[in-house]
């Protein structure tokens, strides 16, 4: 990569290969989709992967999420509410080279900012909001949240989890409560149809770091013989060598719920969270009006 090549704070560097991911997934797709179709088409080690900020998320995630900011403020991706990343019209035949997603940058960061372009000797691995803007991988509820989540006593943390699980369908849902359990801390079981029922064990992590494998073919072993599948709970975040146990073939599949999807079930549900409906200015509006 040349030096030109580098310009510009990291995000940028994933303009192109997020419109990419989801031109090749048919124009839409969830952020863990397309996530891993960048980490896949770029090969993005595992030392990358596992290098959390200081909130515990994924130093990469955290950049992919601002490159879909940029790219939904352009017009390029659509602001979904629901939590799937779509492309507008001009995004499905939009490709970007490093050189074109610099220059979009630099123009959004004057609109943002009030001010010239970023240098291009400017390196910025963790970029800060736009003045007067949030992007929905730094809203302060989502943050101010996860704290309240991490003080919670850890059996409070599972009566949590067995609330939530509740809400999202589950019946019988039970808190074990014992120690020497393999790390189960519940079950439930989860009616597919009126005909199809299976039981599942769940494990409740109260982390502000991250969950291993180690962890995951521990709690897999736990289950062995007792369960037809396994969740993992967890306010923190999972290794990218986690993320490949958890679904590798031959083993019964194991869900992991992290700290940034925890929260997005507890909205959804909204539980402990209540929504508000607020209105921003359109101010192309007025401007038939201004002469």
């Amino acid at each position: 990569m040349t030096k030109k090549d580098k310009a510009g704070p990291q995000f940028v560097h994933y303009f192109g290969p997020l419109l990419k991911a989801l031109q090749a997934l048919g124009g839409s797709g969830s952020p863990q989709e397309v996530i891993q179709h960048i980490v896949d088409d770029l090969h993005i080690s595992d030392e990358v992967q596992n290098d959390f900020l200081p909130s515990g998320q994924s130093r990469f995630v955290n950049q992919v999420h601002w490159a879909r900011f940029y790219l939904t403020k352009e017009g390029l991706l659509e602001s979904s509410k629901r939590g799937v990343w779509a492309l507008s019209e001009r995004g499905l035949t939009t490709n970007l080279t490093h050189s074109q997603a610099l220059a979009l940058f630099q123009k959004l960061s004057r609109m943002f900012q009030g001010q010239s372009s970023t240098s291009d000797k400017r390196e910025e691995s963790d970029p800060q909001p736009p003045k007067n803007l949030t992007s929905d991988a730094t809203d302060s509820y989502k943050l101010n949240l996860l704290k309240i989540l991490l003080n919670l006593p850890p059996a409070g943390f599972e009566r949590l989890s067995q609330r939530l699980l509740r809400e999202a369908g589950f019946s019988q849902v039970i808190v074990t409560g014992k120690s020497n359990d393999g790390g189960i801390d519940g079950h439930g079981t989860l009616q597919v149809n009126p005909l199809v029922s299976f039981k599942v064990l769940f494990q409740c992590k109260r982390y502000a770091n991250s969950v291993s494998s180690p962890d995951i073919r521990n709690f897999r072993g736990a289950m062995a013989g007792r369960a037809d599948k396994g969740i993992i709970i967890t306010t923190g975040t999972f290794t990218a060598e986690a993320l490949r146990e958890a679904s590798r073939d031959g083993v019964p599949p194991i869900e992991l719920i992290d700290g940034e999807r925890l929260i997005d079930l507890l909205q959804h549900l909204e539980l402990g969270l209540k929504p508000v409906q607020t209105y921003i200015i359109d101010d192309n509006f007025f401007n038939e009006f201004r002469s």
